[in-house]
């Protein structure tokens, strides 16, 4: 995690076209601070994390868990209404995580029920207003 959160940070503020010290400026800590997330000396704490996000508009999960100039490649097959919105991880008890900019397009917020679909070639979620009470599975 530590590598990716340096590799994201030198990709976006390369991106960005900042030099260290206006990096650092934005986020109002040092240029040694920002050399050294970007070395993976030190990572960045949470709140630094939140204020990055918030910067470059990517979310704090995009931001550690995968290298964000593929996410770029994936956004551009975005075409049509068709989305390709990237990779999910399903956590120990099944549950996934829908990725902020697919929870805006479609409007998902807590609470809302998604209508799981599926058959041998994959599987897709559909968001739902007034779904009928149905006994699905066994």
């Amino acid at each position: 995690m530590n590598n990716m959160i340096s590799m994201n940070l030198k990709y976006l503020r390369d991106k960005h076209s900042l030099t260290q010290e206006q990096f650092a400026e934005k986020l109002s800590v040092s240029r040694q601070t920002v050399a050294k997330w970007e070395n993976g000396e030190s990572l960045p704490d949470l709140k630094s994390c939140s204020a990055l996000a918030l910067l470059f508009n990517v979310s704090i999960d995009a931001l550690i868990t995968y290298p964000l100039d593929e996410k770029e490649e994936m956004e551009a097959l975005e075409a049509d209404g068709k989305y390709v919105f990237g990779i999910v991880k399903v956590g120990e008890r099944g549950q996934v995580v829908i990725p902020k900019q697919a929870r805006n397009v479609y409007d998902i917020k807590a609470g809302d029920k998604l209508l799981a679909l599926g058959d041998e070639k994959g599987m897709a979620f559909a968001k739902m207003k007034n779904i009928p009470e149905f006994h699905f599975g066994k």
